[in-house]
């Protein structure tokens, strides 16, 4: 599912319109009777009082839609226009006009006005400003927000929360509307999925609005959602006569004293994710361990017994996976730094790997082309340098997957797989996962996938997915406190059983409700529709 910016929904709009030989009154219509119909069904006609808050521009003309169908079906419904300004969308005069012919008078806000009073068990229609928002709301009108979040009312979103930018962090998040539910116009924005963004963010959900099929498929966007439809299309099912020399081999090496550990979760990670063989190295503490613990996989061990001060050369038709657990002291710095010059292969680097290359950037050079870094916020800041916001690490990291030709990911509750000119989303996952070990099997799986044939990107993907997935779908047992990274193990099993189609899907555990499918390799995704709310159009992101 793509992620588009400002600019390309604004052309989505107009390209619909001359396709489609609509107005966008007619569109508008489309759109907030999409939300209706999904706010209706899950009300039944309850007789909770519904508080719509509308601005002046085209989201607030959705609200007045919203309002409207709500009329007709015989719902309570208060309407309030918040007076941010004296202009006037053209569409929102219309459907004013339209409502008031209901005999529906919106109460009207503006800096004088008193607070409407909230009663927790009503429901607010969020639908003030829209995507065009780009400089802070007035004061009163964020005091307004803080006055909704305040009542502990459930809150729902038009499209994005009132006071989100699309392209930026907003000044104080504090003025932000916090939405228990977003219904947004068909893609997903990207604020969504940032922490500082996203921490505001409930759960969301795209509603198809329609907008022009063949302008869709014709962009590309910066970012998109992973799409399960892709990944189950590059699946590979094992045939009758495969045997474990057709699966590859993994080579997993790492471990210090203290730190075999890691290397056993990758290992036995790699081996559950297909890899048809696995050796881990490690330095001569870490034999007994592994041989005994995981007798599926083969160990070798270097001279030292505490720590690597020599690394082997990965033999042909292998595939490395090196860092966990390794160590940073000064010799485990030289035979890592020796061990990646003579790589010629994509390799997945790691942990102490990353430390060892954030303490030696020049080594940076020798990263052989598509090999996959995987770093927790502290290795990624180390490794790319500081940054102001999420906004601006996302422009630094992708500098930095782009200058070194690597695929970059930067974990998270949705983990961005940065390539060499796109980003793509994770939607899987869940807070359980934040526990120690989590990242040695994330890696583990990707190498194993590497060996298996998987090229780098589609093993990066397919690892990120499976791994959320395996996480969710074992999170339902031990619950959140109690996940640990053997049981994300333990679900690796399950998650592949559910992407080849053996099991049904279950829903996701991270916030969201995953895209709807449409059985192609890539499904046709549609655009939201918003003008500029609070200021001029701006140009397209940067991001």
């Amino acid at each position: 599912m793509k992620i588009l910016n400002r600019s390309q929904i604004y052309k989505a709009d107009a390209q619909t319109l001359t396709a489609q030989k609509i107005s966008s009154t007619d569109l508008m219509e489309r759109a907030a009777t999409k939300a209706f119909d999904w706010l209706h069904q899950r009300l039944q006609g309850n007789p909770v009082k519904i508080h719509v808050f509308c601005g002046t521009g085209n989201n607030g003309g959705d609200g007045l839609v919203l309002a409207r169908h709500l009329v007709e079906h015989g719902y309570h419904v208060v309407v309030y226009v918040v007076k941010y300004s004296e202009r006037r969308s053209a569409d929102f005069l219309t459907n004013l006009k339209r409502l008031k012919a209901r005999k529906v008078w919106p109460e009207y806000l503006d800096e004088g006005s008193p607070l409407p009073e909230i009663h927790p068990d009503a429901l607010i229609v969020d639908s003030v400003f829209g995507i065009g928002l780009n400089r802070p709301p007035q004061p009163w009108v964020g005091a307004l927000f803080e006055h909704l979040n305040a009542s502990k009312a459930f809150i729902l979103s038009i499209d994005i929360p009132s006071g989100m930018y699309l392209d930026r962090v907003p000044e104080d998040l504090g003025k932000v509307v916090h939405a228990s539910h977003i219904l947004t116009f068909q893609v997903p924005k990207l604020v969504f999925f940032l922490p500082q963004t996203g921490a505001v963010i409930r759960q969301w959900e795209a509603l198809d609005i329609g907008l022009d099929a063949a302008y869709m498929d014709s962009i590309t966007s910066r970012y998109e959602l992973i799409d399960p439809a892709l990944l189950r299309s590059w699946y590979r099912p094992r045939s009758k006569f495969d045997h474990k020399g057709t699966f590859g081999h993994a080579l997993i090496l790492g471990g210090s004293h203290g730190k075999i550990g890691a290397v056993a979760l990758a290992s036995r990670a790699a081996l559950l994710c297909g890899s048809g063989l696995v050796t881990a190295c490690v330095p001569g503490c870490g034999y007994i361990p592994l041989q005994t613990g995981l007798p599926e996989i083969m160990v070798r061990t270097t001279e030292d017994m505490e720590e690597h001060l020599e690394l082997p050369e990965v033999p042909e038709g292998q595939t490395a996976g090196i860092g966990m657990g390794l160590g940073t002291g000064a010799g485990v710095q030289k035979a890592f730094l020796a061990w990646l010059k003579i790589q010629k292969q994509p390799v997945l680097l790691d942990a102490d790997a990353l430390n060892i290359l954030s303490l030696n950037p020049k080594a940076l050079k020798h990263i052989p082309e598509e090999s996959i870094l995987t770093p927790h916020p502290g290795e990624l800041k180390r490794l790319i340098g500081a940054w102001k916001d999420d906004f601006d690490k996302l422009r630094i990291a992708r500098a930095f997957a782009k200058k070194w030709n690597c695929i970059l990911l930067i974990k998270g509750a949705h983990t961005i797989v940065l390539g060499k000119d796109r980003g793509y989303i994770n939607f899987t996952g869940n807070p359980g996962m934040a526990t120690g070990g989590s990242g040695d099997v994330l890696s583990g799986m990707i190498t194993g996938l590497r060996a298996t044939g998987y090229p780098p990107l589609q093993a990066a993907l397919l690892g990120v997915y499976l791994h959320g997935r395996a996480g969710d779908l074992r999170v339902a047992e031990t619950g959140v406190e109690a996940l640990t990274a053997s049981d994300i193990l333990s679900g690796i099993g399950m998650a592949f059983r559910e992407l080849s189609g053996q099991i049904p899907p279950q829903p996701s555990q991270n916030g969201s409700k995953p895209p709807q499918e449409n059985g192609s390799k890539e499904p046709r995704e549609n655009g939201g529709h918003q003008s500029a709310e609070n200021g001029s159009q701006d140009p397209s992101e940067s991001l």
